[in-house]
Parts: C-alpha cells; structure tokens; sequence
C-alpha cells in the first residue's frame, strides 16, 4: 500500500525525529516496516513509546507467511529489550508519566527457525532463553531498587521499612516456551518470579525436549493456568507410570486444546494386570481435560487399546496422531463408530500396514470423516497400488481435505497420475507429499549391511526420476491448478499451513 511505501521511507532513518508529533495510528505500520526491513534500532524507539496496552507481533506484522520470511533475531531481541528498558525506568522513576502505554507483548506465533536456515533467525529455543533471562534481569533490577529504597528510607526515618513508592504495573508476555536441559534452569527461574517481577511470562504453548520427569512437573506447577493452551512432551520415555505423574498435573489447565506425546513409550500389546490399571488411570486423566481438542500419541504401542484410552474424553477430537501405534483393526473399528470420527479435521496413521486387515477399516473410518478432513496421513504403510485404487473412492469423497501424505509407500508413476487426476476435482486440495515412484528405482538387489540386520534401499534411477516428475508437473500444469502441490520431499511442505486446523 502507499502508506507502507511511506512508512519504509521514514523507517529507513534513525533516530525519527518526527515520532513525538506521529499520531497512534500510524506506530502499527511503522512497526511492521521496521520489523520486515529489519531496522531494530527504530523498533526500540517505538516500543519505548509504543501508545497501546497490546504489543502483538503476528497482528502487527500480517500473516504468518511474512514473519516466515523476515526471521529477524535482532529485531525479536530490540523489542524485549526495549520492554526491559522501560520496565527499568518505571522502577528508577514510579511517578513519572510515561508515554509507553504498553502492558501486554503477545510473540506467540512467531515462526521457529531451529536449524539456523536463516542467518538471523530465531529457534523457538533461543526465544524462550532471551524472554526467560529478560524476566530475570527486570525481577533482579526491581529486588536491588527496593534494597536501595528501604535503606534510604530506613536512614531517614529508623524504620526498617521498604519504601512505599508504588510499584509499576508491569507487562505480561505471551509466549510459546521451548526447554530442554540446558534451557530449564533460566526458565525456571523465570517463572517462579510468579506474578510478582514486572516482566511476567504467560505460557500458551509449552514444549519440552529430554526433559526429567521432576524438571517437567516443577514447569508445569509454575506456569499461569489460564493461559496455557497447548503442551508438547517430547523424546521422554515415560510410559504408562510416568504419565500418571505428569497428567494430573495438566488438570490444572481448563483451557488446554492440544496434548502432545510423542515417544512416550508406552507399549501396552500385552494386556497384564498392571498395564490394565495404567490405561485406566490414563483415560481418566484424559478425560479430566475439558478443551482438549487435539491428541498425539505417536510411536506408542496401543494395539486393541484405543477404545478404553479414549473413552473419557468430554468432547470430540477434532486432531488425532497415532504414527507407529500398531493399531488393529478393532482399534479403527472403534473410531469410525465413536463421536470422534464426524469430527476429525486432522488424522495421522502413519506406519501402519494397510497392505493386509486394517485396509477395508481404514476406508470405512475415512467414509465417516470424509465431510470434516482436512488432512490426512498415511505415510510409510506398505501401501500399493491395488490398495490405492481401493481407497480412492472414499478420497473423493473427502471434500475438504487440504493435505495428503502417502511418502514411503510402493507406489507406481501410473497409480500417482491416476491419482492426481482423480483427485483434481478436490478444490481445497493444495499439498500432497507422494513418494519415490517404484519404477524409478533400478533393478539391483537390495544389499545388507554387513553384521548387522540393516538393509540399504534399492539405488534411484535418476532419470527415471526426472521423467516421472516431469510428467507430474506436467499433468498438474495442463490441469490449471496452480494452487496445487505436489513433491516427494516429506521435509520441504512445514511452510505451507494449508492444514492447520
């Protein structure tokens, strides 16, 4: 727009000699031009005088897609310490008036760059590090000036009384937080400052990675109840004894929508009397979670015992993830019969065998949440193309879906063709992640690695390759489509949020 062509003009000077004349309109798109063009000195003077209660960057910068792009650490980094500065103040100086009206900073949503893709790119990791040792800081900051304030006022009266200058109401932060081992100890500390330091965390999504059990317990007890919306345990072993410490502790959240637990390792294919209690009290636990919305058990051994884990919960699923959970065909029968089935939006059975008994479940469970799925995994199962022909009927019929993954599996150049074809007339349809054809690879023998069990998979015929792909574009060429993609890099589509729900 032309006010953004003008707002990059004056952004690209600093100091702005005009910003104690600019109205209060104009600081939001003067914020978004100095974020995307990466002018961290101009947004510090506009925090500083920043003329609304809420700072929140993904309103301010637009869409996610422009945040994605314009990854400046350097810019995340002068805004918390803009707040920081103004906190510093407010604390030296309580009853001067301030122009920052600021009380809220909102930086959920900003985009991870974990990897360091981007030169100045900020991993949810390193965030979570900056705000935790800003919180840190400020609540060290505050304790010294009320040291310093009673001895004065101790001097002066012979009291040894804290000085009575109000306090400064202080800014709430929202945030995703990400901890690890190395991170938990600033964390930590940052959250036990409570609701009483002058730069407070508030928590929407938790994450944590090879986190101790006690480590995660004490995070969880610390964080503000009413903000917490989703929890991602990570790579922790916990099996069945370890979530029943962890789960009574989610309780604490009403409004906890989404519950990751990927490799918690719980193996329960051997019904003993013990592991009976464990689903029991596991279920019960689930069931004490009113929003929950979203479920991720991926990589848990669930065989027979999806029913009697999930029959407690207080509301449908609207997201379910059970990559690797050696389902059985009773456990798919369960779902396309429960109330969750009309209401799945997001399904993931990734690693399951659908070339023997679980395919005709399968299809039926897709035919009762056909009207609802967006997104639909199935990567890694053994599929062919007799399975795919099968299951193509029941694909067309779901009209909304926006995602479909099949990499991993045996599929031909003629089945894929078939099935982008087939599947033209699914107009939400914008990714669809499909694997190496099998009549690209070369006719060798697979060959074993020697002492071990290990297999290395047949070489790729890298013409055969180019030829399937260019037929693939081809194809989605002449179909007018150009809203639709289609790759075989599982790894390359985290960009393309065509399937969040």
């Amino acid at each position: 727009s032309l006010l953004f062509l003008c707002a990059r003009r004056i952004v690209a000077h600093h100091p702005l000699p005009i910003l104690p004349a600019l109205p209060a309109h104009l600081y939001p798109i003067l914020f978004q031009a100095a974020f995307l063009d990466g002018r961290p000195l101009v947004l510090r003077d506009l925090v500083a005088a920043w003329p609304f209660p809420v700072l929140n960057f993904q309103r301010l910068v637009g869409r996610r897609e422009l945040l994605r792009d314009h990854p400046c650490k350097l810019c995340v980094q002068a805004v918390i310490l803009a707040v920081v500065a103004q906190l510093r103040r407010e604390l030296e100086e309580p009853g001067r008036d301030s122009r920052c009206r600021l009380r809220v900073l909102d930086v959920t949503g900003v985009p991870d760059d974990p990897a360091g893709r981007a030169p100045d790119g900020m991993s949810v990791w390193s965030g979570t590090v900056a705000l935790a040792k800003a919180c840190v800081e400020v609540s060290k900051h505050q304790r010294e000036f009320q040291r310093r304030g009673s001895k004065r006022h101790k001097g002066r009266s012979g009291a040894a009384t804290a000085a009575t200058a109000p306090q400064p109401p202080g800014v709430d932060v929202h945030a995703d937080l990400f901890v690890n081992g190395t991170s938990y100890g600033i964390l930590r500390d940052a959250l036990q400052t409570g609701t009483t330091g002058p730069l407070r965390l508030k928590c929407r999504e938790f994450q944590a990675e090879k986190l101790s059990l006690a480590g995660i317990v004490s995070l969880l007890e610390s964080l503000d109840p009413s903000c917490v919306r989703r929890v991602d345990l990570r790579f922790r072993n916990l099996g069945l004894t370890g979530l029943s410490v962890i789960l009574p502790h989610l309780s604490r959240f009403p409004e906890l929508r989404s519950l990751k637990l990927q490799y918690s390792n719980v193996d329960v294919r051997r019904p003993t009397p013990e592991s009976a209690i464990g689903i029991r009290c596991l279920a019960g636990q689930l069931g004490m979670l009113p929003s929950l919305r979203e479920l991720n058990l991926g990589s848990s051994r669930l065989s027979g015992n999806l029913r009697q884990i999930l029959c407690d919960l207080q509301a449908p699923l609207e997201s379910l993830e059970l990559a690797f959970c050696s389902l059985v065909p009773a456990d798919l029968a369960f779902l396309s019969q429960s109330f969750h089935a009309p209401a799945l939006k997001r399904l993931d059975l990734s690693g399951h065998d659908f070339s023997q008994g679980l395919l005709e479940p399968l299809r039926l469970l897709l035919e009762e949440t056909s009207a609802s799925l967006l997104h639909l995994d199935l990567m890694e199962c053994r599929m062919a193309d007799s399975h795919l022909d099968a299951l193509l009927p029941t694909l067309r019929r779901c009209s909304r879906l926006r995602f479909l993954g099949l990499y991993g599996n045996s599929l031909s150049t003629a089945a894929l063709k078939d099935l982008l074809q087939k599947t033209l007339e699914l107009l939400d349809l914008h990714l669809v992640v499909y694997p190496f054809p099998v009549d690209c690879y070369k006719p060798e023998p697979p060959r074993r690695v020697p002492g071990s069990r290990r297999i290395y998979e047949e070489p790729m015929d890298g013409e055969r390759l180019a030829a399937a792909t260019a037929e693939i574009s081809q194809l989605l060429a002449n179909s007018g489509r150009t809203d639709l993609v289609w790759t075989y890099n599982p790894y390359g589509h985290g960009a393309l949020d065509y399937f969040s729900l």
